[in-house]
C-alpha cells in the first residue's frame, strides 16, 4: 500500500482535538472520512497518524500526517481531491507526498515547533477571535526573556506538564524559546517561538501561561527557575487557554514536502 504524508492547516476552534473521538468531532476523524470518499481501503477502518496530537481549540499551519491508501495516487491531485471533500470544515491540505514505507509522521520526526500568540489590548479582538489569548495590560518583554532563558536546555519539565501527561520522562530539550513583539492597533502582540524534538502534554501552555504572570509583574523573572527546579506541578503559574497555540512545523531528517510546495 502506498504510503502518502499529508501537510495539513487547520482551526482549532470547532473540534475537540486532533484525535479521533467517538462522539465528539476531530481533525483526524474529518480527514479520515474525506479519505474513505476518495479511497476504498479507509473505508475498513484505517487510521492515519500525526506528528502531533494538538489538543481541543489548538491550531496548526504545518501538521504532518501519514496514511497508507490502496490507490497510487499523483500527490497534487490527492491533495485537490482531499481539500473538496473536507469542505467546509476549516482545514485545508497544504501539501502531499509520496513517501517511503517507513516513514511514520510521528516516530520519524526530530523536531516540532510551535508559536503562541499573545494580544495585549483593551479593546476586544474581531479578526483574531479565537486565534489568540487577550489579556488587558501590556507585558515586559525584557523581563519575560529573562524568565525564559530558565527554561533553555535539558530539565526535568514536571512543573511544567498536565498531570494527565503520558510521557515516560518528564526530562525534554528545550532548544528555542523566542519572544518577539509587535504593535496592533491599539495594543501589542507577542508572539512566542518554541522548538523542541518533543513536548509534554500543556508543556507550552504552562510555559507561556507563567511567562505572562513574569510579564504582568506578578514574578519576577527568577521566580520561573525556582517553579522548574521545583519539579512540583503547583508551582508552576497559570495555564493559559488554547485558542492561541499553534503547530507551526515538524522536522524530519528528509523532509518530505518540497520547500516551494
Amino acid at each position: 500500500m502506498p504510503r502518502f504524508a499529508l501537510l495539513i492547516e487547520y482551526d482549532g476552534g470547532p473540534f475537540a482535538g486532533w484525535q479521533a473521538q467517538a462522539d465528539r468531532p476531530s481533525v483526524q476523524g474529518t480527514v479520515e472520512a474525506a479519505l474513505a470518499r476518495l479511497d476504498p481501503g479507509f473505508a475498513a477502518g484505517a487510521r492515519i497518524a500525526a506528528a502531533g496530537r494538538t489538543d481541543a481549540g489548538v491550531h496548526a499551519t504545518g501538521q504532518v500526517a501519514h496514511a497508507d491508501l490502496v490507490r497510487d495516487w499523483d500527490p497534487f491531485r490527492l491533495s485537490e481531491a482531499l481539500n473538496w471533500h473536507l469542505k467546509p470544515a476549516p482545514i485545508a491540505i497544504l501539501a502531499a507526498a509520496r513517501v517511503a514505507d517507513d516513514f511514520h509522521a510521528r516516530f520519524s520526526a526530530h523536531e516540532r515547533r510551535y508559536l503562541f500568540r499573545l494580544i495585549a489590548r483593551r479593546a476586544p479582538l474581531t479578526h483574531d477571535r479565537g486565534c489568540a489569548w487577550q489579556v488587558t495590560h501590556r507585558l515586559d518583554l525584557t523581563a519575560m526573556r529573562a524568565g525564559a532563558a530558565h527554561l533553555l536546555g535539558r530539565h526535568d519539565f514536571t512543573t511544567f506538564r498536565s498531570t494527565m501527561c503520558q510521557a515516560k520522562s518528564p526530562e525534554k530539550t528545550l532548544d528555542e524559546l523566542a519572544i518577539e513583539e509587535a504593535a496592533i492597533p491599539q495594543g501589542r502582540e507577542y508572539r512566542f517561538t518554541l522548538r523542541a524534538r518533543s513536548f509534554l502534554h500543556n508543556q507550552v501552555r504552562s510555559i507561556v501561561g507563567t511567562l505572562e504572570r513574569v510579564g504582568a509583574g506578578a514574578w519576577p523573572p527568577d521566580r520561573v527557575a525556582q517553579a522548574l527546579a521545583a519539579c512540583d506541578r503547583a508551582a508552576c503559574g497559570p495555564v493559559c487557554p488554547p485558542q492561541g497555540l499553534y503547530l507551526t512545523g515538524v522536522g524530519y531528517q528528509t523532509p518530505p514536502f518540497s520547500a516551494d510546495g
